[in-house]
């Protein structure tokens, strides 16, 4: 609560001071395109009308559903190699009104870094030539750029000392700007929590266009950026993360139980299990069809994990031929449906090569008490359905339940013992049934989840649990945020939007589902009643 008055008192005195720095003027589409081409070499810039715009735009895009000639498009694609640009890009936008919208690796599960929901004046930064990665083997850190995938960060530390890692993700496209602005799961995060939780320090451009460091930003800015999610306080250019130690080798499997099998029996058992299990070990389940696929990543010897299986999960009937003994790098390697690998290390890492083939949506669920095991039996029937997808199903517990909830914005700490992952795919014109399917489970599902607020994943960012209203809505204030907000943040949401309110409170850095500031802004009217002198920005631009 000190907090939160302390961030008050400065929000009138943050209102003006950056009102007097950049006013920004009503979005002006040839004058945002004239500044950017006067401050940033013109071969980093791509408008519209150039032949290039198209594949640039298209070369992080991860599902069709947002390339469609329906499409809300950027008006250009700037794609910075320094600080500079992106400051200039930025005093550009606010001064031309026009907003923009930051991409890394393309993984926005709506899109929403490259494209816009509705209508919208915007530009796109994408960051894909900012990836340099520099470990201090020394001190056991690294600087890591926001347009850097996971894969080359694992690649990088691991190549520098294969006894070193990182926590994070499990799939190595995805961008680290978006991957820690929201959290950063993994399976590594029951031993040393998530990837937001080893951030020691990062380099951010502001809404103002200053370059800042976590001394210059201060300490709220800085929890506010480590886990409330992408494209609301500024654009992180890059990070300092502390990294961890494995052992020279790890044991992998993959264990796959049907129905008939006992997949209920050994699931129902699992939930208790998993979260419960020493902080080294981390199984995930995934269930599609008619069968529970369970898949484990351990920080030791295959020894030591039959016995540990033995002792918590015999069920499973796990032997010693089932361990696949390998470096934590080659394990960072496994796909994350099939959980196996069959190219060559650098290129599974490595590789940037998009997909346009396959159609996704994606949702999210905590569970907090286990289901019961009659209601799996329910829960597979699903799976038998046209359009059926696959859930995936990641235990918490360990470090994570040791961390406090308001240590950062990503709230699901202690007491939750799984996150749900709902994915439905298709191709071609098959999207009306899977989606309905998506829809029609996820309700049914509500029934075991978290409630009050449903939780929900902010890096699995899904539009249907509710949007900003649009801009020119007068009536919008923080309060339409927490219809979504909550459910992402939970209490941590209103620290974020005071946060909000301190750093932007023009609300430069939005979309359909970022934070607003918590006061709502005055009208241009209430400054200067000549028109002909409202340089302001359109009335509450907080939604």
């Amino acid at each position: 609560m000190a907090m939160l008055r302390g961030l008050s008192l400065l929000l009138s005195v943050t209102f003006f001071s950056s009102y007097l720095i950049s006013v920004p003027s009503l979005a002006s589409s040839d004058g945002f395109l004239q500044c950017i081409r006067e401050k940033i070499p013109s071969e980093l810039v791509y408008t519209q009308c150039n032949t290039n715009f198209t594949a640039v735009l298209a070369s992080s895009v991860r599902n069709p559903k947002f390339f469609t000639n329906t499409t809300v498009r950027p008006l250009c694609v700037v794609t910075p190699t320094h600080a500079s640009h992106v400051q200039a890009a930025v005093l550009c936008g606010r001064w031309q009104g026009v907003r923009l919208r930051v991409r890394s690796g393309g993984h926005d599960y709506e899109g929403l870094s490259y494209r816009s929901a509705r209508p919208e004046v915007f530009g796109l930064l994408d960051l894909g030539n900012l990836r340099a990665v520099t470990v201090n083997r020394w001190e056991y850190t690294a600087w890591v750029d926001s347009g850097a995938t996971i894969g080359e960060l694992y690649y990088a530390i691991a190549k520098n000392n294969p006894e070193v890692a990182f926590p994070a993700g499990e799939c190595p496209t995805i961008g680290v700007g978006g991957h820690f602005s929201g959290g950063g799961v993994g399976m590594m995060m029951r031993k040393y929590g998530l990837s937001i939780d080893n951030i020691l320090d990062a380099k951010l451009v502001n809404a103002n266009g200053e370059l800042l460091d976590r001394a210059g930003m201060g300490e709220d800015l800085f929890w506010a950026i480590r886990g409330g999610g992408g494209g609301s306080f500024g654009i992180v250019l890059s990070w300092k993360v502390h990294l961890v130690q494995v052992p020279p080798m790890v044991t992998v499997f993959s264990i796959a139980k049907t129905l008939e099998q006992g997949a209920i029996d050994i699931l129902t058992k699992w939930q208790d299990v998993g979260p419960s299990l020493p902080g080294d070990l981390t199984i995930t389940v995934m269930l599609s069809g008619q069968q529970a696929a369970f898949r484990a990543m351990y920080l030791g010897t295959c020894n030591s994990l039959v016995a540990t299986m033995g002792e918590q999960l015999p069920e499973l009937n796990m032997t010693s031929a089932d361990c696949q003994p390998m470096t934590w790098l080659q394990s960072t390697a496994l796909s994350f449906i099939t959980f196996t690998n069959n190219r060559p290390l650098e290129e599974a890492l490595l590789s940037r090569t998009t997909s346009l083939s396959t159609f996704t949506k994606v949702k999210s669920d905590y569970v907090t008490r286990a289901i019961p095991k009659a209601a799996w039996k329910d829960i597979f029937s699903w799976f038998t359905m046209n359009g059926a997808g696959l859930i995936v199903l990641e235990p918490h517990g360990g470090l994570m339940a040791a961390i406090p909830a308001a240590a950062t914005p990503y709230p699901h700490r202690s007491g939750v013992l799984y996150i749900i992952q709902y994915i439905a795919f298709w191709q071609g014109d098959g999207g009306t049934a899977a989606t309905t399917w998506l829809a029609s489970f996820y309700d049914f599902m509500g029934h075991y989840v978290s409630s009050n607020p449903r939780q929900a994943y902010v890096n699995f960012r899904d539009l249907d649990i509710g949007q900003n209203v649009a801009a020119d809505d007068v009536s919008t204030t923080s309060r339409s945020g927490k219809v979504w907000g909550e459910r992402y943040f939970m209490s941590n949401y209103q620290r974020l939007a005071a946060v909000k309110a301190a750093v932007d409170p023009m609300d430069y850095f939005r979309n359909e589902q970022s934070i607003p500031p918590l006061r709502p802004i005055p009208a241009y009217n209430d400054y200067n009643d000549d028109p002909s002198e409202q340089r302001f920005m359109p009335r509450d631009p907080i939604n």
